[in-house]
């Protein structure tokens, strides 16, 4: 059964109305505000009978080796620190890289994390532009109540073209630089052009046949080839923001092999680009709004006008840009982008503000650490830049014309005067890239059972209309929105984290329409 999701401004309205508390028993938590208008929850009558939520099956016959892990793991994943006794072991799987021009043949190492000895595997995949799924997982375990792994172990996947599976890392360091520091206040599409031709070009030089095999389609497939080698009869798994759409895609192509599945921001599934990227810089811009009005209420660095130290920082660094210890070159461009960066993490936004603030006074090392992932790569991992444009490239089939990108780029900054214009760019970069033989479908997860997902009101990376008109094509996907600020709800708001818990643990399918508290 598809539904509407729940809008902001019902979501507003609810918190006027009805108010109901966690259904896990006596709490002193937030109370969780209902949405009672239209949708109600899976099973209306008049629909299809919706399955019913997977048992938790205990893994028979797994294959999977675990090892200790390499040093250079262990490094990437000390801070924070796990909880005393969740212990870490990693392996890997050997799946089939299945390039359109070699079907079938080819593997690829998919590279595992698990952490803790829950009996239930739990995998758990992350955005291909943000940590490498073996380092997000961990780092979600940090935020999980201690109970979570008595019954479940995390298996974060560094999925392909990430991490330490395939990362494509074919981009010029130079090109790459000039990208990200193109400056949002040119509205060209030429200016921007040119470096993601060359940027294009020669990743279909570097990576050869196996560029187009580097998709979500096909990162489907290794999601089930673990579940295999896990011993699964059913997949079990978290997705964080664009790593939920690998899971619908998933539940698309194999819907009676679907488990618990919690979708932590789901992209939107629009075909088209433009409508995605137009609510991302929206959803930049309100997470900036909240951001804002967060630094005001601890008394941050920026004073009592947060909403203005950025756009004044540009105007600094247009007539001065810094030098960043790592080497990045910190102009407005960079600044942005890094910016971007940190409003996605919301425990960064301490940091954030202080890069900021240290930028206005002449250092530009905070920023510069902010985007280093992106541009430089950290700690032994390659950069996200170049994942984020191979998968992403060939995941959809929009390309756009000089004029049609001018006219975008245009609109947005009018609309979105702060973010407007970069991501707009992002529009430019599949611009000389073959048109996909397989892009992403709409996923509909026909006949799979119910999946919750969680909306967050201000995200910067899969904002909540986007998220709720992805979950609205499921057939069986059930709607928590938290009313607060970053890229998604789990490990930030213990309503939401005890709704996913109650879903994952014991098979308590959450009231569609359910709104948490900021």
């Amino acid at each position: 059964m598809r539904r509407r999701g729940m809008s902001l401004l019902a979501a507003s309205v609810a918190a006027v109305g009805l108010l109901a508390g966690c259904t896990a028993g006596p709490s002193d938590r937030p109370e969780i505000v209902v949405n009672d208008g239209p949708g109600g929850s899976p099973g209306t009558p008049g629909d299809a009978p919706t399955p019913a939520v997977p048992p938790l099956e205990e893994p028979q016959r797994a294959s999977i080796r675990w090892n200790t892990c390499p040093d250079n793991v262990l490094a990437r994943i000390e801070q924070p620190p796990l909880p005393a006794g969740l212990g870490v072991q990693c392996g890997r799987v050997r799946s089939t890289m299945d390039s359109p021009y070699a079907p079938g043949r080819g593997f690829i190492n998919v590279q595992v994390l698990k952490v803790g000895t829950g009996p239930i595997p739990l995998v758990v995949v992350n955005d291909v532009g943000g940590q490498p799924g073996m380092v997000y997982a961990a780092r979600l375990a940090t935020t999980l109540p201690r109970d979570f792994f008595q019954r479940f172990s995390l298996v974060g996947v560094d999925r392909r073209g990430t991490g330490n599976t395939e990362p494509p890392d074919c981009v010029p360091p130079e090109i790459r630089v000039e990208i990200v520091g193109t400056d949002p206040t040119g509205t060209d599409a030429d200016d921007w052009l040119d470096p993601a031709k060359t940027a294009g070009q020669q990743c279909q030089i570097e990576l050869e046949s196996k560029l187009p095999a580097l998709d979500t389609w096909r990162t489907a497939v290794d999601l089930d080839t673990l579940r295999q080698a896990l011993g699964l009869p059913r997949l079990h798994a978290i997705g964080h923001g664009e790593g939920s759409r690998v899971l619908t895609v998933y539940a698309d192509r194999f819907p009676d092999r679907v488990g618990r599945f919690v979708l932590d921001g789901l992209p939107d599934a629009a075909q088209d680009a433009v409508i995605g990227l137009e609510d991302v810089a929206a959803g930049a811009q309100a997470t900036w709004q909240a951001f804002a009005e967060d630094c005001v209420n601890r008394g941050c660095e920026l004073g009592a006008d947060p909403h203005q130290a950025l756009p004044a920082l540009l105007t600094q660094l247009r007539a001065q840009p810094l030098s960043a210890p790592n080497g990045i070159r910190v102009g407005p461009g960079v600044a942005v982008r890094a910016v971007l960066v940190g409003l996605a993490d919301r425990r960064a936004w301490p940091a954030l503000s202080a890069a900021i603030d240290a930028a206005r006074r002449g250092a530009g090392g905070g920023l510069g650490a902010l985007i280093a992932p992106v541009v430089l790569g950290t700690d032994g991992q390659s950069p996200t830049f170049d994942n984020e444009l191979v998968v992403g490239c060939n995941d959809t089939r929009t390309r756009l014309t000089v004029e049609q990108l001018n006219g975008i780029a245009r609109d947005w900054t009018s609309k979105y005067p702060l973010f407007g214009t970069v991501i707009a760019h992002r529009l430019a970069l599949c611009g000389v890239w073959p048109v996909p033989s397989t892009p992403v479908p709409t996923p509909t997860a026909k006949g799979a059972p119910p999946i919750v997902v969680l909306g967050t009101a201000s995200d910067p990376v899969t904002p909540l209309p986007g998220t709720e008109r992805a979950a609205g094509q499921l057939d069986n996907a059930v709607v928590v929105t938290w009313q607060g600020g970053g890229h998604g709800a789990l490990g930030y708001s213990s309503c939401a984290t005890d709704a996913a818990r109650a879903f994952l643990i014991d098979g308590t399918v959450p009231r569609h329409g359910t709104a948490c508290p900021p």
